[in-house]
């Protein structure tokens, strides 16, 4: 669950980190006010959210198991374990 978590707050922090970088590279000041107004940072905050709504719909239609598909739980079969897998 960790995984799934994790790869949405990469994707939410990675257009602010580019900024970072861009203010980095250009000698601006990071830290200081003029670099971050309001509406750059609102739009940064829009793609960063166009990023993770991306990123759900990527997972929500090319992941997971094929529709109209069974999970079959792990057990054991002749004394062998046999992992969970969708049929």
């Amino acid at each position: 669950m960790i995984r799934p978590v994790f790869t949405e707050i990469v994707l939410f922090v990675a257009p602010f980190v580019l900024y970072v970088v861009f203010l980095w590279a250009t000698k601006a000041g990071v830290m200081h006010p003029d670099s971050w107004p309001i509406s750059r940072i609102a739009w940064l905050a829009i793609a960063a959210l166009v990023l993770v709504v991306g990123s759900f719909i990527y997972f929500a239609h090319f992941t997971g198991a094929k529709p109209g598909s069974t999970y079959v739980p792990a057990h054991m079969e002749n004394g062998v374990f046999v992992p969970g897998q969708t049929k």
